[in-house]
């Protein structure tokens, strides 16, 4: 039980990151449709990783959601430094922004302890088997 806690939590975390990126979709919408449509992808690929940690299909997917995650705080960090090469100029830090940073490395954590769990259940399954 206490195991899949552990799926649950990264699925409501990549899920809380994709809502709150979907949120932002209408407010910037009018302003930048290149980033709307970035925060429009994004939110629709985390809501969909929930999926694979809840339905645990693996350490390939648990991969491939840490490094897009991975990707998309890099990508956030990058947008905040003045003369940045993907806008040019520093954004804004907002509390959305923060909230949306903070889920998406709780995402990365907790999927990386699972990711370890698994590992670990895994080798000591094997022990048994040989001992």
């Amino acid at each position: 039980m206490k195991e899949a806690l552990l799926y649950y939590a990264a699925a409501g975390t990549t899920a809380i990151a994709g809502i709150l990126h979907l949120l932002l979709v209408p407010n910037i919408i009018g302003f930048n449709v290149n980033t709307a449509i970035f925060f429009l992808v994004s939110g629709i690929a985390q809501i969909f990783w929930v999926l694979p940690m809840v339905k645990r299909w693996g350490k390939m997917w648990y991969y491939i959601g840490i490094a897009g995650t991975i990707i998309l705080i890099i990508m956030w960090a990058i947008t905040r430094m003045p003369g940045n090469p993907i806008t040019g100029r520093g954004g804004p830090i907002s509390d959305m922004a923060i909230a949306i940073e903070v889920f998406q490395i709780a995402y990365v954590i907790i999927t990386a302890i699972t990711i370890a769990r698994e590992r670990r259940g895994h080798i000591m399954e094997k022990t048994k088997i040989k001992g």
